[in-house]
């Protein structure tokens, strides 16, 4: 059996998601692109090819990786691009979308032909937490202004609008992309391509997928342009587990369960976003409240039931663990990094990946 605590894909799961993502693609004409800021992890990159187009990125290593791994088309974007890495940006993909006007006129001379964006800020979004939110106040994400857009359109292929985030409420996406519309349509007349971003939760059970599909196929028909679509979290979302392992119980007002990982390092955007991870089951009598073993005494998956009482060696399964986790792991407090394993559709597992000291000496200096 696996040492936990590790990430555990399951191949099965995974398959439900790209098969919704195969249906949009066929039924939108829209292409998809996965947003490797949220998932990375390139050893099920084969099982997800057939599903997807390609690949999207905010930085030159995603860039890469994404070109060396995954294949089809290989977006670039950034906030912004450096001197000492464009080249290589430009050499591993096949868009580069610019963050601003200045970095567009900055580059466009050494990106020739190859197709040029610009991302787009409407100046509104789904989002309700302020620290995602791409239309915050002063936000340094995209050009807003249609004048200044307008001004330089000759010069851009497409644009990139991402203002979705965790938005599973169809009507919600149609009326962001209807205001969008109205202060944008002189600029998406001219556009060969338009990307929608992410944030679209149409993997959810329930999303209006059909609906969805109609509104992008129309939107694609009223302009004239290849709409693109950018899921990270709706991809590998009910996909992933992280398997950790009881090492004490205690009870403080709360029966305690501290394991063998921790939030601050192998699960952030739960303490990032004060979120809590689905544990444990609903009917079970007694109720625990997991917590990590680092340090930080915030560090807390989250409470469960479960049928019975705890003991030290129990395994529990932390769920949704597949966005945004593999790629922000890190080292805090030396805790050894989660073990990277698949669960194949027969259901053998088999360890991909696995840390040990050695990986924690040479991230340092």
């Amino acid at each position: 059996m696996l040492q936990t605590p590790y990430y555990l894909i399951d191949k099965t799961a995974l398959q439900r998601n790209l098969e919704i993502i195969d249906y949009v693609r066929k039924n939108s004409g829209a292409k998809l692109l996965l947003a490797l800021k949220c998932f990375a992890t390139w050893s099920v990159f084969d099982s997800m090819k057939p599903y997807m187009d390609g690949t999207t990125s905010s930085s030159l290593y995603e860039v890469k990786l994404g070109y060396q791994k995954f294949g089809g088309e290989t977006h670039a974007y950034s906030v912004a691009f450096a001197d000492h890495e464009i080249d290589e940006v430009l050499a591993n993909s096949d868009k580069i979308i610019f963050n601003s006007i200045s970095q567009l006129e900055r580059f466009e001379a050494r990106a020739g032909n190859k197709p040029k964006g610009l991302r787009l800020n409407p100046g509104i979004s789904s989002s309700s937490f302020d620290l995602a939110d791409p239309a915050r106040q002063f936000s340094r994400l995209g050009e807003g202004n249609p004048e200044r857009i307008l001004a330089i359109i000759d010069r851009l292929d497409g644009v990139m609008i991402h203002n979705n985030c965790e938005n599973a409420d169809f009507a919600r996406f149609d009326e962001l992309l209807a205001q969008v519309e109205a202060r944008y349509s002189a600029i998406l007349h001219q556009l060969k391509w338009v990307s929608l971003g992410g944030g679209i939760s149409f993997t959810k059970p329930g999303y209006e997928l059909d609906k969805f599909c109609q509104r992008l196929r129309q939107f694609a028909q009223t302009y004239g342009v290849q709409v693109y679509l950018e899921p990270g979290e709706a991809t590998v979302r009910y996909t992933t587990t992280l398997e950790v392992s009881v090492l004490d119980t205690a009870f403080n007002g709360k029966h305690l369960a501290i394991v063998d990982s921790s939030t601050e390092a192998h699960m952030l955007d739960l303490l990032i976003y004060r979120e809590t991870a689905p544990i444990g089951n609903e009917t079970g009598e007694h109720r625990y409240q997991i917590c990590g073993k680092t340090c930080l005494a915030g560090d807390i998956f989250g409470e469960g039931n479960f049928d019975a009482p705890l003991q030290v060696g129990d395994r529990l399964s932390i769920g949704d663990a597949g966005g945004y986790t593999m790629v922000k792991k890190n080292w805090f407090n030396g805790v050894n990094m989660p073990a990277i394993a698949i669960k194949e559709v027969d259901g053998s597992i088999r360890a991909v990946r696995e840390f040990g000291y050695d990986d924690y000496v040479n991230s340092l200096s």
